[in-house]
């Protein structure tokens, strides 16, 4: 019997066959912090054959070089100002996403709780949403991917093939990354982290400049109880689906 992993690439063989030269399938996953968008997006990349485009990485990389340089995050000018200084590429080593900041790798720093809150406050700065977008664009333009974050599917991407809203219960979130801490021997606070997150949900969808929101087209998926497996079943289901509706 053929199993699953089979099934899949011979559907992707198949549609990509058909459209070779027309345009890439592109996935958009959206949704609040600590909602498993990374995890579930790199999960359905690598089941498919896609590329991921973690574009939470991306910011993440830019807030970092703004704290190792002494630029407050709420400093909307001077974070302007050092915004032509950054570089940040995205290469595939060994199967694996590695961003680079200014030719380094920064793969390691970049899911502390300090750069994910500076990351939240720089996001909306204009001048760095316009850097950030314009190469996801370009990486989506080229490849068949899967691409993450809090405006894919409503600003980055809004012809995407499939768009996803994922979402979860502040306090499930809050108490999947204590976990995810606790794992790592890292002292955390359950009760700060839900504070945090709740916080950062605010910010993201109250912000002037591409808040977080559902796209009108996409699908909602509540994770709040949902394994890791179902969730990935449900967004891999939903991504052959539209990729046998471009074969037509």
């Amino acid at each position: 019997m053929e199993g699953n992993d089979a099934k899949h690439r011979k559907v992707m063989r198949k549609a990509r066959r058909k459209r070779r030269s027309k345009m890439s399938f592109n996935a958009a996953i959206d949704g609040p912090a600590g909602a498993g968008k990374s995890t579930i997006a790199r999960a359905v990349a690598k089941e498919l054959n896609l590329i991921y485009v973690d574009t939470g990485a991306m910011y993440r990389a830019m807030a970092l070089y703004m704290l190792r340089n002494g630029v407050k995050p709420e400093d909307t000018a001077a974070v302007v100002e050092n915004c032509g200084r950054v570089d940040i590429t995205i290469r595939y080593e060994k199967g694996e996403q590695v961003v680079f900041l200014n030719g380094a790798n920064v793969n390691p720093y970049l899911r502390t709780e300090e750069v994910g809150n500076a990351t939240s406050v720089i996001s909306v700065i204009p001048q760095v949403r316009e850097k950030m977008v314009k190469l996801q664009q370009e990486l989506a333009a080229s490849c068949d991917c899967v691409m993450d974050g809090r405006d894919i599917g409503t600003c980055v991407l809004p012809e995407a093939q499939l768009k996803v809203y994922l979402t979860a219960d502040s306090a499930v979130r809050a108490k999947r990354r204590y976990d995810e801490l606790a794992a790592k021997g890292q002292p955390c606070d359950i009760g700060k982290i839900q504070r945090d997150i709740e916080e950062r949900d605010s910010r993201d969808m109250n912000r002037e400049v591409s808040p977080l929101r559902q796209a009108e087209d996409a699908v909602l998926v509540d994770t709040s109880e949902m394994t890791v497996q179902e969730v990935k079943d449900r967004l891999i289901g939903l991504c052959l689906e539209r990729m046998k509706a471009m074969e037509a």
